[in-house]
């Protein structure tokens, strides 16, 4: 079906994304006269950047996604200052992922959850039915082997779900969305990272004071000192801000 809303592109080191106004432009995009698109849905940042260009494997997954959106302020900063007019927003992937799930519920739109461990899996069910009575049709923890994939990929085909989440970070969420497709690709597909942790109170995210102020990465490592080593790996990207090589 055609989607009536015209939606931007801009591209940060070659990689092309979607310019979203704000998270209620996203959801709009997404569902195209009410019935939600196909293909895959992936969050950018910056640290995914970087990855993405020292491995060529991510780099395909990413360039295969048919929606990318900027789930970093470093992004959208970046297009800003490449694109001077562009009017593009953060678009916070767990915060998208809330509005996708309402949504649904609203809209009836069976969903089909993988990823997360066992029992913050079944919070996030038991939440989701309570909160917007969403339509879960299935879900499966990401433990299970690599033996097991093609069983659980044929229970997704088989649930005739619509809207797909996989909680398990990248770039193995990015490669089991990929390969579920070929079995099922009638649905939209949506890395999540740590989301289900975020939703069933698990993990706490920054006050939305730091979040409207584009500090949450600065939280973030305050609370956990280890991430440095990965925060450091970002001065090359602030170097292509700097120098113009976006």
């Amino acid at each position: 079906m055609e989607n009536p809303v015209s939606v931007p592109l801009y591209r940060i080191r070659n990689i092309p994304l979607h310019g979203f106004a704000d998270q209620a432009a996203c959801l709009t995009y997404l569902f195209a006269e009410g019935e939600v698109k196909t293909g895959t849905l992936v969050a950018i940042n910056a640290e995914k950047v970087l990855t993405a260009e020292q491995d060529k494997s991510l780099w395909d997954l990413i360039a295969e996604a048919e929606y990318k959106y900027a789930d970093g302020i470093s992004i959208v900063r970046a297009i800003r200052r490449k694109y001077p007019q562009a009017k593009v927003a953060r678009v916070a992937g767990a915060d998208l992922w809330e509005a996708l799930m309402q949504k649904a519920g609203a809209e009836g739109t069976p969903v089909f959850l993988l990823g997360g461990k066992p029992a913050i899996l079944r919070q996030t069910e038991e939440k989701l039915r309570a909160q917007w009575q969403v339509n879960i049709v299935g879900s499966q923890d990401g433990y299970f082997s690599p033996e097991q994939r093609d069983a659980v990929f044929e229970r997704v085909r088989a649930s005739g779900a619509r809207i797909v989440t996989v909680a398990m970070g990248s770039p193995r969420q990015e490669i089991l969305m990929r390969d579920c497709r070929r079995y099922h690709p009638q649905a939209l597909y949506m890395g999540v990272g740590g989301t289900y942790d975020v939703f069933t109170g698990h993990v706490k995210r920054a006050p939305l004071a730091w979040q409207r102020l584009g500090l949450e990465w600065l939280y973030r490592l305050l609370s956990q000192p280890s991430r440095i080593t990965r925060q450091i790996k970002l001065l090359k990207f602030l170097a292509y801000y700097f120098s113009g090589r976006l």
